[in-house]
């Protein structure tokens, strides 16, 4: 019996070794080396930058994002080539993009980034699989039509003829089952619930949603017209006529060329003079990034903080390690606010923000740090990317100075807030919700089993209007206008960054170097200025440390000992993951739950 338990025990002792402490250790090894990358780049490379995967706008916070996605982000794609602008090895870009539709404001983002690349005197060559109608594919062609040559593939279909858009209605199902929607909102252009409330579109949501496809739409062409020189309104026409095939684009001027991808790329390596070699872009990545955000030693500095995902308090670190979700979390910005703010070499601060909204506590907190910034001297620029609503515009609206992509969506001034009542719905299962509650009638409001009583919606309405008449009166403050001028432009209206501008919510439309350039100028910086990431781990060993609680030196221990205790299997299983190129798709699940305020 002894032998059998000291047995067993061996097994068990060899299965976590297996299944959890050799895993860990190669995957120790491999950021070990991602961590001191080395300078591979061909003496002449053309970068090719893969963008089918999809891009967040940040860089991500937990170390195996990468494992899970492109391991590119908006903001690591515009600064690896704005530094590769001024680096001899590199003649040129070659990239690849996706068959379906990016979010406008990375599209609008890259393009200024090509755009000033190829303004470097090197060329940027785009090839396309086809451009098929999913998601914005607009904004995809606008961005093929800013590269000096735009290629597809014989016989792929160009059908980027314009933009649509679906939502599913609840109420009908909700009604058949029971189910009741008790919300909230303010004010009828808060639309984010009325896929649970109604069955079809109310007037204020289908104005709203067709104003601002419409801005972005229009944006996306007439910014693909100028770009290859085309007279606007017969550009327009000429798209709205399609589907075409990828012959067909070519012979009416809307791509320069038909090809394969590698025909494509052997041209391109011909052009720069045919001594030079294809590069992954995400490699040559790695090694620009550290030198580019390093900067000189003595410089005045700018500090550039990231807010990207829903908005909500508490600190990060803690969830799925291997997950690609990112959220904005209160303490982590604030933290990184007071940090910058400490700092002395510290003269400006750019906040890029890119979230949907979230918590109105939490916003408050972020609120409160850019308020401090500013009262300690140090001008704040808000750089919006793909989207800074509710939350997202709360955070912003007291910064110095906004810039916007044209196609950000931004403002939305409002809030909801509710519940989903199951009690009838479970009911019919056999299910009974019973109640328990002491103190006084707001106690049991937000119980899933019935809905609102009367006491109950008028202390939850009176909530709401308080948040939502802060949330009025933050953003009078900070953009110097009438309350009421406010209130006419609120109401929960989601804007594009070209309306914002007009109705005077942003200050400037461009994009992460503009605010940049706006942030020097207000801190009287001339001359160049050195970029400080604040707020995100400087290394995979960091990020780890913050996941699991392990001290940085203990991560490194176990790297090196997963290195030394490596065989040939060991070997082949390294190569074969870092090879490996995951793809992910977005996913969300939806919870019957209260909802908080946003």
């Amino acid at each position: 019996m002894k032998q059998f338990l000291l047995t067993m025990a061996g097994v068990f002792a060899g299965l976590v070794l297996f299944f959890v402490l050799i895993p860990f250790l190669i995957i120790g090894s491999i950021i070990g080396a991602a961590s001191n990358p080395k300078d591979a780049t061909p003496a002449q490379a053309v970068l090719e930058l893969d963008l089918r995967d999809g891009l967040p706008d940040q860089d991500p916070q937990n170390p195996f994002a990468a494992f899970g996605g492109s391991g590119l982000s908006v903001i690591s794609v515009i600064e690896t080539l704005r530094h590769a602008e001024t680096d001899d090895k590199v003649k040129a870009i070659f990239v690849r993009l996706p068959e379906g539709g990016m979010a406008p404001a990375a599209a609008d983002e890259l393009r200024l980034a090509f755009l000033h690349f190829r303004k470097a005197g090197k060329p940027v060559w785009a090839h396309s699989q086809g451009l098929y109608p999913s998601g914005v594919v607009t904004s995809t062609y606008m961005l093929g039509a800013a590269a000096d040559l735009l290629w597809m593939q014989p016989d792929s279909s160009f059908q980027a003829v314009g933009l649509a858009g679906e939502d599913l209605f609840f109420k009908r199902f909700f009604d058949k089952y029971g189910v009741r929607a008790d919300y909230e909102q303010r004010m009828e252009y808060k639309n984010a619930v009325n896929p649970y409330l109604y069955s079809d579109y109310t007037p204020a949501h289908r104005e709203s949603a067709t104003a601002w496809m419409s801005s972005i739409y229009r944006t996306g062409i007439l910014t693909a017209a100028i770009d290859r020189k085309k007279e606007p309104i017969a550009f327009i026409r000429l798209i709205e006529a399609g589907p075409y095939s990828a012959q067909e684009a070519a012979a009416k001027g809307l791509i320069d060329r038909v090809g394969q991808v590698r025909d494509a790329s052997d041209a391109l390596i011909a052009r720069v003079g045919g001594k030079a070699k294809l590069a992954d872009f995400r490699d040559y990545m790695s090694v620009a990034l550290r030198t580019h955000r390093a900067g000189l030693g003595g410089k005045p500095t700018i500090a550039v903080i990231g807010a990207e995902g829903p908005i909500m308090t508490g600190r990060g670190g803690g969830g799925n390690p291997f997950s690609g979700d990112e959220t904005v979390w209160s303490d982590d910005i604030s933290d990184a606010f007071y940090e910058a703010i400490e700092d002395k070499d510290v003269k400006a601060i750019v906040f890029r923000v890119s979230s949907p909204g979230g918590s109105d506590t939490a916003s408050e907190q972020i609120l409160a740090a850019v308020k401090a910034a500013r009262k300690a001297g140090k001008p704040v620029v808000v750089s919006m990317g793909t989207y800074a609503a509710s939350g997202g515009y709360w955070i912003s609206s007291q910064a110095n100075e906004i810039v916007a992509q044209p196609t950000t969506l931004t403002g939305s001034i409002g809030v909801y807030g509710g519940k989903f009542a199951l009690g009838e719905a479970l009911s019919r299962f056999g299910i009974d919700v019973r109640t328990t509650a002491v103190g006084g009638e707001y106690a049991n409001a937000f119980g899933l089993g019935q809905g609102f009583d009367a006491g109950q919606r008028a202390a939850f309405s009176r909530w709401m209007d308080h948040i939502y008449d802060g949330f009025i009166t933050r953003v009078s403050e900070g953009r110097k206008l009438p309350v009421d001028r406010v209130r006419e432009i609120a109401k929960g209206r989601v804007w594009t960054g070209v309306q914002a501008r007009q109705l005077k919510l942003v200050d400037q439309l461009g994009g992460y170097y503009d605010a940049i350039d706006r942030a020097k100028t207000l801190a009287g910086i001339k001359g160049e200025a050195r970029i400080k990431h604040i707020g995100v781990p400087s290394s995979p060993f960091e990020a780890l440390e913050r996941f699991f609680g392990v001290s940085s030196t203990s991560l490194r221990t176990l790297a090196a000992a997963g290195w030394i205790m490596g065989d040939p299997r060991a070997a082949a299983v390294l190569d074969e993951m870092a090879a490996a190129r995951l793809r992910a798709t977005p996913s969300g699940a939806a919870v019957l739950a209260p909802t908080p305020v946003r």
